[in-house]
């Protein structure tokens, strides 16, 4: 049963920001991929892996430091399931730190506070296009919003997925109880080094969100990006092509709370790991 995180409800208006979330508002159109990317995927039990935040297109991102602020929830969840603190220092990269204490798969999960962003119509509309949003274009045709800014609010919901130890077997699809989510049906080390079957699970407030699209890409390879549209199981499946590390990564768009002052609302959800 999905049990949300009780800080990542509803929308709040955010707090005074330091000039560098400024330039990720900014940016969020033509380089609003966001991921976490760890020091490896493949860490040694105790040692510490470092958890940067990226954002970016095509898989090149430029370091988005930690911003004690815009955080809600930066968590590491051991193969058991204990959730610990990600713990950083303020304004520095990578963002957080954790200390890997047991074999396993471990995930690492980030959400954020929500940021604006004001687009005018012709930018706006290209982006829902280019993210699969058809739903929101004809809905801003419908009300004759087409040629119309549109005031925006958008959150991350960003994963990773580590194998400590090479030890990992369970784990790897653990569920955070964000409001956008990807779970992987499949293991990492299930996948070959000449690629394999993906299985990923997209939610929506914990429940299946069907026709969402979905793209993959690899790091040595953005070019080469898979895309596919969720069943109506939420589910999407991805036969890669070659090993590496992955970032598999979905948009879904509903209208925003009035209190917001925005007419649209925008969760970003990603998934990082890498095949052997």
């Amino acid at each position: 049963m999905w049990r949300p995180d009780p800080r990542c409800g509803k929308w709040r208006p955010p707090p005074p920001i330091w000039g560098v979330v400024l330039f990720f508002a900014a940016a969020s159109l033509f380089a609003h991929d966001f991921w976490i990317e760890p020091t490896t995927f493949r860490p040694e039990v105790g040692s510490t892996v470092g958890l940067a935040l990226r954002v970016g297109q095509g898989f090149r991102g430029d370091p988005v430091p930690r911003m004690n602020e815009k955080i809600v929830k930066f968590v590491l969840v051991s193969p058991s399931g204990a959730e610990t603190q990600i713990e950083g220092i303020a304004g520095r990269d990578p963002a957080g730190r954790a200390r890997i204490g047991t074999p396993g798969y471990v995930v690492a999960g980030y959400r954020s506070s929500p940021s604006s962003l004001e687009l005018p119509a012709d930018k706006f509309e290209a982006y829902l296009k280019e993210e699969g949003l058809e739903s929101v274009i004809e809905e801003r045709a419908r009300k004759g919003d087409s040629q119309k800014a549109s005031k925006e609010i958008y959150s991350r919901c960003a994963k990773a997925v580590l194998d400590a130890g090479g030890g990992g077997t369970t784990g790897f699809d653990t569920a955070l109880g964000f409001r956008l989510e990807l779970i992987p049906d499949t293991g990492p080390k299930k996948l070959t080094s000449a690629g394999g079957a993906l299985k990923v699970r997209l939610l929506y407030e914990g429940k299946p969100l069907a026709g969402a699209l979905v793209f993959a890409l690899n790091r040595d390879e953005p070019e080469k990006r898979l895309s596919a549209r969720t069943d109506g199981a939420g589910r999407v499946r991805f036969d890669l092509p070659r090993a590496g590390v992955w970032l598999v990564k979905a948009v879904h768009m509903v209208p925003a709370p009035a209190e917001s002052g925005a007419e649209w609302e925008s969760l970003w959800a990603s998934l990082t790991f890498e095949v052997p």
